[in-house]
């Protein structure tokens, strides 16, 4: 019953929608009408600004954090924490409070392993980091990321629990980039920029 309730108030907070949020705040176009269409900080932060994006990044990352901080109050067991992690994801993904059309998810995939496991949090940072600054392409970042995370769990925590939760994730994110896979095979995916007042046109 306890891992029901917290996967369900997890699924909840996952819905809410980071992005509309900050762009409703801030006076920005819907980032769902615009752009890549998709809900999530990369997008905001080409149609809004460096500023907008940061907010939305932040709050996504957050909102992956918090159900499992709730959940530690309870349990420390990895299997709980998996569910909970999963269910906050998928609900980022496809939110109900929006139509079931989320984000594609790094950003909270990122806060639930940091309320896991921050070292393999920090670890698939780094490659993200790593290839989004050297290649200037956040979702061939996010791709070679979720691919790298089942290795980076066996390696800093073999735990069952945490290797399902990876793979989970690894589809999730991989499924979610589809149309972000096509594009970088024909050489049209667009590299990281800002857009907005607060930033060079």
């Amino acid at each position: 019953m306890l891992s029901t309730v917290l996967m369900i108030i997890a699924y909840l907070f996952g819905s809410i929608s980071t992005a509309v949020i900050v762009c409703r705040l801030m006076g920005l176009p819907d980032p769902r009408t615009v752009g890549s269409h998709n809900p999530g900080a990369t997008n905001v932060l080409r149609h809004g600004g460096k500023k907008a994006g940061a907010y939305t990044l932040a709050g996504d990352a957050i909102k992956g954090v918090i159900p499992l901080l709730l959940a530690r109050l309870f349990s420390d067991e990895p299997q709980l924490l998996a569910l909970v992690a999963g269910a906050a994801l998928f609900g980022h993904m496809f939110p109900v409070f929006f139509g079931f059309k989320g984000g594609k998810g790094v950003a909270t995939a990122f806060g639930v392993l940091l309320g896991c496991n921050w070292m393999i949090a920090l670890a698939v940072l780094a490659i993200w980091l790593t290839i989004a600054f050297g290649f200037k392409l956040s979702s061939l970042a996010a791709i070679v990321a979720a691919l790298c995370l089942p290795l980076v769990t066996w390696a800093l925590d073999g735990r069952a629990p945490y290797l399902l939760l990876s793979g989970f994730i690894t589809v999730l994110l991989l499924i979610r980039h589809h149309s972000n896979i096509r594009n970088l095979l024909t050489g049209k995916e667009d590299k990281i920029s800002a857009g907005g007042d607060d930033s060079p046109r």
